[in-house]
């Protein structure tokens, strides 16, 4: 058994997934993604929780498709990123940093911040000039959250370990 981190992330709808997939591939400097489109929602549990993340999430699946709503477009300083909505996945992501409370990290350990990056890892400039360009056609939308996923974090890429689909 690996000692490597645990993320949970949250997946979208395939018509989201795929165009905030192509928005990736067309804005992140070549090289610099190591994984695809993504709604992280923790980003380095022990790998001892393994099992209490798995059962966590399996019972958090067993309710309806999340709607989450695409708001804005916002800057990260070096890139952009589509800010979303979805108040239920924030009530449930409270309850689980309060479950694995003494064991997040800092970042974990903040509130839920919900977006997917497009673009990171640009000067500020060609970071300022996509954000400007994406928020000048930006209509908000909303999608779906349509299952829960956990990954093993390798140094680089992620390895999926899970998904757990949220019912019909």
């Amino acid at each position: 058994m690996t000692d490597a981190p645990l993320i949970v992330t949250l997946l979208l709808d395939d018509p989201t997934q795929a165009r905030f997939e192509a928005e990736r591939r067309a804005l992140f400097p070549a090289g610099r993604t190591a994984v695809g489109a993504h709604v992280t929602l923790f980003h380095a549990l022990p790998a001892a929780l393994r099992a209490d993340v798995e059962e966590v999430l399996g019972s958090a699946a067993d309710r309806a498709p999340l709607p989450v709503a695409v708001e804005e477009v916002r800057s990260l300083g070096r890139g952009a990123a589509y800010r979303l909505g979805c108040p239920p996945l924030v009530d449930l992501h409270a309850g689980w940093q309060e479950r694995w409370s003494e064991h997040l990290t800092r970042q974990d350990a903040q509130p839920l911040s919900l977006h997917v990056t497009v673009q990171n890892k640009v000067d500020a400039d060609q970071a300022r000039a996509t954000v400007e360009r994406l928020r000048s056609g930006f209509e908000p939308w909303g999608c779906t959250g349509v299952a829960l996923e956990l990954w093993r974090y390798d140094g680089g890429p992620w390895t999926h370990l899970r998904r757990f689909d949220l019912r019909t």
